[in-house]
Order: structure tokens, then C-alpha cells, then sequence
């Protein structure tokens, strides 16, 4: 019995192991493509030799700036006080057989001389021919032909919980291989609007960053982008750029030099249980609009603040963060189809996509006020004046106190400007003293307003 026991455990067990995937083939056949990438750069550190983080990147959510190494010797080169030749070191793969190379912007960003080294270990100065911040996307040239390359994977067809497989340069150690599987899709990660991030627990460290994510099949489908740590190394959460998303980079970036995204003009915010509640939503989805750029594609299209974004060109739109993705990846020009959610109606509207302008619209400081008014909601507000709303572009009224009651209970402090009240439009006093007096008790309703110059909606409840 305890023979037959054993016999089957060690049956199980062969059969797990032959399940598990073999990536020798995989490695052998791509890894010639994959590039170690390093750089020079003349700066002042402020934290130490090699390494000068930008301010602003939270330690939670960073890019692999590379790791400091000796920088290469230079005669032409005399340094000047703390000025220095740095040298960084990232990873890239090859995209065509006449020596284009991909790689992340944040790799070569600011250097002086870019170097790409194969792994037959021939060594090139590359040129950069552009490179795409929101994407962190660089496309490089190198002067060889007949090189080895990678095959382009479609990344829209990737399967959460499907192996995947990383090469790079961790730490320096040239083409060392990671695998695991693919986590999520459509991440969004803070002040990355453009890219729907793959996330893996394929092991990830500074050095990656720019290599290929492949999947099974030997294909490219993602570019090694970023990692969730705490500590500056793997913990179990990396992201990768789709290469659909990448490619489309690529194209751009070999035609100009640059990379042109479509825009819809508008400021969204992601619709909560309470505000689906409030505008009569059967679930929390799509996006929902706070704010139309005046002239912009979206307002010459007909859409209004309060309407929800559900669908963009078919495709639906779950969570806010989806539109920016969709929308951006469109080439201006071209015309859409929105699918949105006004007053509980569907409707489908035709927008002509424009390109995304270089800066967003600067918010106004607040001008003294005037008229004060009280009113259920336990707050005061006044009138504003013809500056204010020269200054905003907006009608509405200016909250000057709130006390305890429904107002504060749905977060207005102030300051704020009441621009709608239960989808309808407040341009002086006299439009919200007599919207405000018939509001539904009990009920959740949706209320606008523009705070320190960004519109947003709110869910305000009153009971009488």
C-alpha cells in the first residue's frame, strides 16, 4: 500500500513538472536581439555619484534610473568643480535587421552619448532618433545591418495569469532571465495617462528597464518599464509598456522624431457608488465629464459637464483612467464615436479627435466677493463677480462659509463654486436658491463644482 502511495505521489509530480514551461528554446532564439544599453552624461549629482533622482517621483511608484558603473575614459573631457561624466545602464532589443532599437526614455534621457552593446559583444554609439516622455518610449539607431531581432507579439490578445518571460541587464548582469506571469492588464499608474501598463510578478530591478517582455511563443509583448517597491528592488509588482501601444510610438517616432496624441478636450473624474446613485446609474462605470474645454473636439461634438463617457469607439469605458488610454492612442484627425449617459438617456455622439496641446489651462486665484445668501444646505454663498467669471469661465456661485449640514456632509468647503445642482445649471443666486428649495429629500444628487480652478462632481444629500 505504502508502495502504491508512493508511486502515485511521484507520478503527480512528474506530471506537475512536465507542465511546467521549458524557456530554454525561447532564450536561445531571441536573446541575441536583446541590447545592453549605457550612457554618458556631464551633471552635478545631489545625491551621491551616478545618481540624480528628479524631484517629485515618489519612492513608491519609480523608475530604474540605472546603476551608477565606472564612467568610460574620456581625454576631451576635464571636469569643473562637482561636475561629472555619469554613466547609466539599461536595457533594449533590436527591431529591424538595419540596426533600430528600442528602449525606455528614462534610460537615455538627458545623456551626452548613448552606447548599445550586443550580445556577440560588438559595441555602437547610437543616435537617438526621438523619444516620447508620457510613453517613456526612445527609439535609438545604430549603424550595423543584417542584425538579429525580435518578433513583434500582439499584446491586445495577452491573457491575465499567461507565463511571460523578461531579459536584461539587472544590476549589470547582461542578459539574465526572469519569469513569471502576467498579473493584470490596463494598469494605470500616477501622472502615467497614455500607457495601459501589463502588470507581472516576473522579477524586475534596475537594469531591466527598456528589455522585452515575451510570452511563450518567443514574442514581444511588452517593454520593462517600472516596479512597485519600497526598498528600490524587486517586490513582486512590475509593469510593461504593450507593445501595440509601443509600436504605435515607433511608427511616429520614425516619421517625425516626435509622438502625437489625440484629444478630447475634456476633464473626467471616475463615477463612485454614490454619484452612479446620484445620476441614476445602475453601477459605478464609465467617466464621468466635469469639465468641457470651450472650442475644444468634445464641445464642438455636443458634450455637456454631467455626461458620462461609457464607450469610445466601441470599446467600453469602465474606470475613468480607460478614456485617456483610448482616446490617446487615436490619430488627430480621425473621427470617434462616444457612447455616453445624459440625464439616465443613452446617447451616441460623432467627435472629430484633435491633438493634445502642450500645456493644460492654468486655473484662476480667487477675487473678493460679493452678496451673501443662506439656504438649507447650511452654507453661505455669494454672487460672482464679472472678473471671477471672466477669470473661471464659468457661471455660478462662490460657497463663503459652511456649517454643519448637508453641504459639509458632501465635502464643499470654501471657496468652492456651485456651477450645477441635480443637472441644472446654477449662474447666479437666484438659479440655486430656487433649484436648492426643490431638491428631493433623502436622495443622493449630483452637484458640480469648480475647486481651485478644476471642475469635479460631488454627491450631495438632503434630509429635511
Amino acid at each position: 500500500m505504502k508502495s502504491i502511495l508512493c508511486f502515485c505521489l511521484v507520478f503527480l509530480s512528474m506530471t506537475a513538472m512536465a507542465q511546467l514551461p521549458d524557456f530554454t528554446e525561447l532564450v536561445e532564439d531571441a536573446g541575441p536581439a536583446v541590447v545592453n544599453i549605457s550612457t554618458t552624461q556631464k551633471q552635478t549629482s545631489r545625491y551621491g555619484r551616478g545618481m540624480d533622482l528628479p524631484e517629485g517621483v515618489p519612492d513608491i511608484f519609480r523608475h530604474f534610473f540605472g546603476v551608477p558603473q565606472t564612467p568610460r575614459s574620456n581625454p576631451h573631457t576635464t571636469p569643473r568643480g562637482n561636475s561629472q561624466e555619469r554613466a547609466s545602464l539599461g536595457s533594449g532589443f533590436i527591431v529591424s535587421k538595419d540596426g533600430y532599437v528600442l528602449t525606455n526614455n528614462h534610460v537615455i534621457d538627458g545623456a551626452d552619448q548613448i552606447f548599445v552593446r550586443l550580445n556577440d559583444r560588438r559595441e555602437f554609439e547610437a543616435e537617438l532618433i526621438g523619444s516620447d516622455a508620457s510613453s517613456d518610449l526612445a527609439l535609438l539607431k545604430i549603424e550595423a545591418k543584417y542584425l538579429p531581432t525580435v518578433e513583434i507579439g500582439n499584446s491586445e490578445k495577452l491573457k491575465v495569469g499567461e507565463w511571460v518571460v523578461a531579459i536584461g541587464s539587472p544590476f549589470g548582469f547582461d542578459y539574465s532571465v526572469t519569469a513569471g506571469i502576467v498579473s493584470a492588464k490596463g494598469r494605470s499608474l500616477p501622472n502615467e495617462n497614455y500607457v495601459p501598463f501589463i502588470q507581472t510578478d516576473v522579477a524586475i530591478n534596475p537594469g531591466n528597464s527598456g528589455g522585452p517582455l515575451f510570452n511563450l511563443d518567443g514574442k514581444v509583448v511588452g517593454i520593462n518599464s517600472q516596479i512597485y517597491t519600497r526598498s528600490g528592488g524587486f517586490m513582486g509588482l512590475s509593469f510593461a509598456i504593450p507593445m501595440n501601444v509601443a509600436m504605435e510610438v515607433v511608427d511616429q517616432l520614425k516619421e517625425t522624431g516626435s509622438v502625437t496624441r489625440g484629444w478630447l478636450g475634456v476633464a473626467i473624474q471616475e463615477v463612485d457608488k454614490d454619484l452612479a446613485e446620484s445620476f441614476g446609474l445602475k453601477k459605478a462605470a464609465g467617466a464621468l465629464v466635469s469639465q468641457v474645454v470651450q472650442n475644444g473636439p468634445a464641445g464642438e461634438a455636443g458634450v455637456k459637464y454631467g455626461d458620462i463617457i461609457t464607450a469610445f469607439n466601441g470599446k467600453p469605458v469602465i474606470l475613468s483612467s480607460d478614456l485617456p488610454h483610448l482616446v490617446g492612442r487615436v490619430r488627430p484627425g480621425s473621427n470617434a464615436r462616444l457612447k455616453i449617459v445624459r440625464r439616465g438617456k443613452t446617447k451616441t455622439l460623432t467627435v472629430k479627435i484633435g491633438a493634445l496641446p502642450q500645456q493644460g489651462m492654468a486655473a484662476a486665484a480667487h477675487v473678493p466677493d460679493k452678496q451673501v445668501t443662506s439656504n438649507r444646505l447650511g452654507i453661505e454663498v455669494t454672487e460672482l463677480t464679472s472678473t471671477q467669471k471672466k477669470q473661471w469661465d464659468t457661471d455660478g456661485v462662490l460657497v463663503k462659509n459652511v456649517s454643519q449640514g448637508p453641504g459639509a456632509n458632501a465635502g464643499l468647503i470654501n471657496g468652492d463654486v456651485i456651477t450645477m445642482v441635480y443637472s441644472e445649471i446654477i449662474r447666479d443666486i437666484r438659479d440655486f436658491e430656487r433649484v436648492v428649495s426643490k431638491l428631493p429629500s433623502g436622495r443622493l444628487v449630483p452637484m458640480r463644482i469648480v475647486r481651485r480652478g478644476a471642475p469635479m462632481f460631488i454627491s450631495l444629500r438632503v434630509n429635511d
